[in-house]
């Protein structure tokens, strides 16, 4: 809950459906659901929110579970609201983190440069990119960031560098974090690209997606990539060959097109998608002894 004399600017909604704002469309009801007006706005109604109030970031909703008993406390959602992007010099480019990465890419590239092409293919914000290093097509979030802004739990910004994260496959956290710090979150960041060709990233760009339509099920209700790939592997292949796709729980499938993909086929609920999830890991650990670590992440209660 937020503390009185509160002048945030923002959307505040009570009892909201997260079915409405995950790309599985499913997900019970949060408590509070805030959509800040800018990084200021943001800013004043952290610094109003009691200290014990549990706080959950949202996006775009894709890489994402909510399970159906909802989620106690606020989410935040950036995506629409936090999502300024801009040039600030020939190689540089402002980016907030509610802006889609698509858009990222599209916009980096018609500015003649190179290297954001692969954020083209990543269903996600970019603040998401930045909090798990998402990549795709050989490139990686973190090999385009030069400096970012975080903002913590009393609504403070920070300015943070590259050095100050461990960064790895899927993975980003604060370097030497105590238990005692305040948490904080990724709003902004400055990334740098190379200066190339308008025509050959656009077509690049367009190579992308043309590849992800044909080979992933994005006309279907789904998260991305369920599981990350093991060193060396995949999992699509791992999970395909234990005879697993068009697989179902429910309303819940492994993919047809894609075995590292499970889809909402109209009737899924979150308690049908995770017994596929478990189901999957169970099935790839037992008939070639390799743990597949999930890549979605899984909030919330259960329901009763």
């Amino acid at each position: 809950m937020t503390k009185e004399n509160m002048t945030a600017k923002g959307i505040l909604l009570e009892h909201e459906p997260m079915s409405r704002h995950t790309s599985w469309r499913v997900g019970g009801i949060a408590d509070r659901f805030y959509r800040p007006a800018d990084i200021n706005d943001l800013a004043e109604y952290l610094k109003h929110l009691d200290s014990d109030e549990p706080v959950f970031w949202l996006g775009l909703g894709s890489n994402l579970l909510v399970n159906d008993g909802g989620i106690r406390g606020t989410v935040i959602c950036t995506s629409g609201v936090i999502n300024e992007i801009k040039s600030i010099d020939e190689t540089h480019i402002y980016v907030e983190a509610g802006v889609p990465s698509p858009k990222l890419a599209k916009f980096s590239a018609r500015l003649g440069l190179t290297g954001a092409e692969f954020l083209s293919g990543i269903p996600g914000t970019f603040g998401g990119a930045l909090k798990m290093n998402a990549g795709a097509v050989g490139g990686e979030t973190w090999d385009i960031v030069e400096s970012i802004e975080t903002i913590d739990a009393e609504g403070k910004i920070h300015k943070r560098t590259v050095e100050d994260f461990n960064v790895s496959y899927r993975h980003v956290e604060k370097k030497n974090k105590t238990a005692s710090e305040v948490e904080e979150w990724f709003v902004s960041a400055v990334v740098k690209l190379a200066v190339g060709n308008k025509e050959e990233s656009l077509q690049k760009i367009k190579n992308h997606l043309n590849r992800r339509g044909a080979t992933q099920p994005t006309q279907q209700p789904n998260a991305g990539s369920v599981f990350r790939n093991p060193e060396g592997d995949y999992a699509a292949r791992l999970i395909e060959s234990c005879g697993l796709k068009d697989f179902c729980i429910g309303g819940a499938c492994v993919s047809e097109k894609h075995a590292n993909f499970i889809i909402n086929t109209g009737t899924a609920t979150a308690k049908d998608i995770a017994a596929l999830i478990k189901t999957v890991h169970k099935k790839v650990l037992q008939q070639h002894g390799v743990n597949l670590i999930r890549e979605v992440q899984i909030v919330g209660e259960f329901s009763e």
